[in-house]
């Protein structure tokens, strides 16, 4: 599979990024607010970690080169 450049893959991964980063940056009041206060703040960090990762592998446009791999290995396809 060849790669290719996508503006609407990087935009929405631009997006997730954004998104997760503000949540690892103000995981706090977040956790209070929705979560179980200071039992849950590194779980809030770490989901907001996950979510940068893949903001940014999705911003690459690697996810479908990622996805048609694992795809392939299930289901044979070339």
């Amino acid at each position: 599979m060849e790669y290719t450049f996508n503006w609407g893959a990087f935009f929405l991964g631009i997006l997730m990024l954004a998104a997760s980063g503000a949540l690892v940056i103000y995981y706090r009041p977040i956790a209070d607010n929705f979560g179980s206060g200071a039992a849950s703040y590194d779980r809030y960090r770490m989901w907001g970690m996950i979510g940068c990762a893949l903001g940014f592998v999705v911003m690459l446009n690697l996810h479908t080169f990622l996805l048609t791999l694992l795809f392939s290995k299930f289901f044979g396809a070339n």
